[in-house]
């Protein structure tokens, strides 16, 4: 049970020498990565720097032992940074420290619904989140991510906002105010991460990029001449404190904590999979993952962590540096710790403009084009909705956009299964198998004493109707002479007792007209379902086949069938026809 919540229990056994190199190289690369980037995520979300290093320093430890990917980075991020800020920008706060425990209690809050969704197996929800959906929203939020970053890059004050146009247009009535001098090490800050990313990727150019900045202020004494700097950021480790909340704006932050914990396990089950693809030598559970990240961002917020979740980038970092084990991820999070007991002074001269181009280096490249390219040539109606999704989240912000671009993926989903497939099938001649005459219109006979269908779908109170109304519509094209309808219901799962109604009264009608239906190949839940609802009874037990072609020659008087063939096509659950 204890391995089950704990899998450091499993792995830590059976430890490798030869794993420990590649584990603090790891470790340590992502944890002087993770000192600059966590600094520059918490300004993303309104929060001061220090707080990107909190969350990035007891999240990690806890992630270590009870996380199944022993890849997986977690720490604050871009995405749920933004979350954060564009949840909270919208209520109405008395001032900088009712935020910072607004923003602390919303990772003990989605904490909670993370912990909670696990232990009641709920990893199916995050297949909700459709990958057009996704691809949208990421891209535009990177866009609003970088964009909010234009205050730090050209030194000016411009009111924040999550919608594209507004802080394009607060921007734009600043920009006479720009701080060339700030704009100039944003830029080269920028051009240089780039740089090394391009010519040597295992520097990190994040770092190298804060170093330089760090003495360029310093010495040239650039803080006089406008340019605005980090200060102060407070020393030592953060002491264990209970989040402080108002119990009467429970209603206000739910929708926030719900949207930020889908989205982290989202974030973090991606990236995880993605590393177990490539590697192939631990699984990921879904479920252990939501149990794992509820309590890295529980036990975090008693250390003033705000909400955080498994990172792309440093969890790419972290493989291509040899990581084996979470042993990893303890050493980043000491790296963390021991910069907060000793260096912190060392950041009182970095320029903003620094965490900005970091920022925004980063975010840009979330934006995918390749993946939007590819529904463009073969699924139109998945672009449409990455495109609606991503001009959404533009347009009304962030959090509006991915709550509307899931609830316009379900409703892509109920229309598609409102109108499933259906075939209109001809026997092949020379052969025993029956083909959609569609497709097959030169090789398939016809017969106006049939009407074979098939329909790939469940039945059901959404779709009965049109079920209805295109068998109605084929009867009448046949005419009189037609005797016999077969319905092929191998890709029928599952009827619904408003789809069981439906059909006792076709088949009323039917009969009344003279013209035979029988059932081919119905899998076992469907033929449960004739059973119990005695739709068997309506039909009769001996219009009930085990495939196309038996109920065919059956129907032309031309075969027969033995007891174990009729038995095939009627048995039920726990009853023999």
């Amino acid at each position: 049970m204890l391995k089950r919540f704990f899998p450091i229990l499993e792995w830590m056994p059976a430890y490798k020498k030869q794993w420990l190199p590649g584990d603090l190289a790891a470790g340590i690369t992502v944890g002087i990565m993770l000192i600059p980037q966590g600094m520059a995520y918490a300004m993303i979300a309104g929060l001061p720097p220090v707080f990107g290093l909190y969350a990035a320093l007891i999240p990690q430890v806890i992630y270590a032992l009870m996380g199944t990917s022993r890849q997986l980075a977690v720490g604050p991020v871009a995405m749920d940074s933004l979350l954060v800020a564009s949840g909270l920008g919208a209520l109405s706060l008395s001032g900088i420290d009712e935020y910072i425990s607004m923003a602390i209690f919303l990772a003990l809050f989605m904490g909670v619904l993370q912990l909670g969704f696990g232990l009641l197996r709920m990893g199916f929800l995050v297949n909700f989140l459709s990958k057009p959906v996704i691809s949208g929203f990421t891209s535009a939020a990177a866009i609003i991510i970088g964009l909010s970053q234009l205050k730090h890059l050209l030194g000016t004050d411009i009111e924040g906002s999550n919608q594209i146009h507004t802080l394009l247009s607060n921007a734009a009535a600043t920009v006479g105010d720009t701080n060339l001098i700030t704009l100039g090490i944003g830029l080269g800050a920028i051009v240089l991460i780039k740089g090394l990313k391009k010519t040597n990727p295992k520097i990190p150019g994040a770092l190298v990029a804060v170093i330089i900045g760090v003495v360029a202020v310093y010495f040239l004494g650039l803080f006089n001449n406008g340019v605005r700097i980090v200060g102060d950021v407070p020393g030592g480790l953060p002491a264990p404190v209970v989040p402080t909340f108002d119990i009467t704006r429970i209603s206000e932050l739910f929708p926030i904590a719900l949207t930020l914990a889908l989205i982290a396990f989202m974030e973090a089950i991606s990236v995880a999979k993605a590393v177990e693809e490539k590697r192939g030598e631990n699984r990921v559970n879904a479920n252990q993952e939501l149990v794992a990240l509820g309590a890295s961002n529980i036990v975090g917020s008693l250390f003033q962590s705000y909400p955080t979740t498994g990172g792309f980038s440093r969890t790419a970092v972290n493989d291509q540096a040899g990581a084996h084990s979470g042993l990893a991820a303890l050493v980043s999070s000491a790296v963390v710790g021991l910069t907060l007991l000793f260096l912190t002074p060392a950041f009182y001269y970095l320029p903003n403009a620094v965490l900005a181009s970091i920022i925004m280096v980063a975010v840009f490249g979330l934006i995918d084009l390749n993946y939007p390219m590819q529904l463009w040539k073969n699924r139109k109606d998945e672009f449409v909705l990455l495109v609606v999704t991503f001009l959404l989240t533009l347009g009304l912000g962030i959090k509006e956009g991915i709550l509307l671009g899931v609830l316009l993926s379900l409703l892509l989903l109920v229309y598609r299964i409102s109108k499933p497939h259906i075939a209109i099938l001809g026997k092949i001649r020379g052969t025993n198998y029956f083909r959609n005459l569609d497709r097959f219109a030169e090789d398939a006979e016809d017969s106006d004493l049939f009407l074979i269908l098939r329909f790939d779908g469940q039945l059901f109170f959404g779709n009965k109707d049109y079920f209805r109304e295109q068998l109605q519509k084929r009867v009448g094209q046949k005419g009189n002479a037609l005797k016999y309808i077969i319905l092929n219901a191998e890709a029928i799962n599952y009827i619904d007792s408003s789809a069981v109604f439906m059909l006792r009264a076709l088949i009323q009608e039917l009969k009344k007209d003279g013209i035979n239906f029988a059932i081919a190949g119905a899998i076992g839940p469907a033929r449960d379902i004739f059973y119990h609802s005695r739709l068997i009874d309506e039909i009769g037990p001996e219009n009930f086949f085990a495939d196309t072609y038996q109920a065919y020659t059956y129907c032309r008087a031309e075969g027969s069938r033995s007891e174990m063939e009729a038995k095939i096509a009627t048995q039920a659950a726990g009853r023999n026809m």
